[in-house]
């Protein structure tokens, strides 16, 4: 059969948490790198389709197309390295550390801004023809988005940060969920059927991914974008990041590792309440 089991797909998450802790510094920062990439990728080609139908849902429906070749390829999202590689630690798995998931951690993030900033690059390029021209329609709107996403928040001070917050959470509680449901196959039509699924819904209601940020909010400023660094790491890159964190690992890893690894032993009939009700005393006469 081509769809693993709860309990099976719980342990590869833990054994692939572990693997990614012990894989060397090379691999880790070109996997990162590439993912970071290809995401970005996907993010400009969605803008783009968008801008070209005026219709957001169709950028949306295309958008997973990047996420699903960076799996496949078996490349690492800061995303998917927040669900996993505490599981590890959590499991107890020997020679993980704190200090190793750390580490891990932080190469991705390298990784993945690298790449993402590598792409919001070329696409200034192509969208201005090498900085000779204003921005196209898409540069345009790549610039608002940034604008909005962070002057947008600062805007309402702490109820904007909390906002902000929750969408990263939501976030990485869906792609998260890509993440796992690729496990739940074993065939590549399975695995890109259930990723899609929960990719296109973090995309389509605006949800805030940290990798994605980073090409949208560095070609933003490149292209012109009415906000600053500063603005993009406080108003969002910092609190998204953290927020991707929560929602991976609260909504994803812990609830399915609790459930379907340490699972809790299975209840018993209560023999007390099965039996039958004793006849009410006669009374004596």
């Amino acid at each position: 059969m081509s769809y693993v089991n709860p309990a099976d797909f719980a342990k590869k998450m833990i054994d692939a948490g572990e693997a990614k802790v012990f894989m060397s510094t090379k691999d880790t920062l070109i996997r990162a790198y590439m993912a970071g990439a290809i995401l970005a990728l996907a993010a400009a080609f969605a803008v783009t389709v968008t801008v070209n139908t005026g219709e957001p849902l169709i950028g949306a429906l295309l958008f997973p197309v990047g996420f699903c070749m960076l799996y496949l390829l078996g490349f690492d999202l800061l995303t998917g390295v927040f669900t996993l590689v505490p599981l590890a630690l959590i499991d107890r798995r020997p020679g993980v550390t704190l200090r190793g998931m750390l580490r891990n951690w932080g190469l991705v993030f390298c990784g993945n801004f690298a790449g993402a900033f590598t792409v919001a690059v070329f696409m200034a390029i192509i969208v201005t023809f090498g900085f000779s021209e204003a921005p196209n329609a898409v540069g345009e709107k790549i610039g608002h988005i940034g604008e909005g996403r962070t002057l947008g928040y600062a805007a309402h001070g702490a109820a904007g940060m909390l906002t902000l917050f929750v969408r990263a959470v939501m976030c990485n509680w869906m792609v998260s969920t890509g993440v796992v449901a690729a496990m739940m196959s074993t065939t590549v039509s399975g695995k890109v059927i259930a990723m899609w699924m929960p990719i296109l819904i973090f995309f389509y209601m605006g949800f805030e991914h940290s990798i994605v940020n980073m090409f949208l909010f560095p070609a933003g400023l490149l292209l012109g974008g009415q906000f600053t660094i500063m603005d993009y790491m406080i108003w969002n890159e910092i609190p998204t990041v953290l927020g991707n964190l929560v929602g991976g690992l609260t909504f994803v890893g812990a609830m399915i590792y609790a459930t379907h690894h340490k699972t809790s032993p299975r209840r018993t009939a209560d023999a007390t309440a099965e039996a039958p009700a004793r006849p009410a005393a006669v009374p004596a006469e």
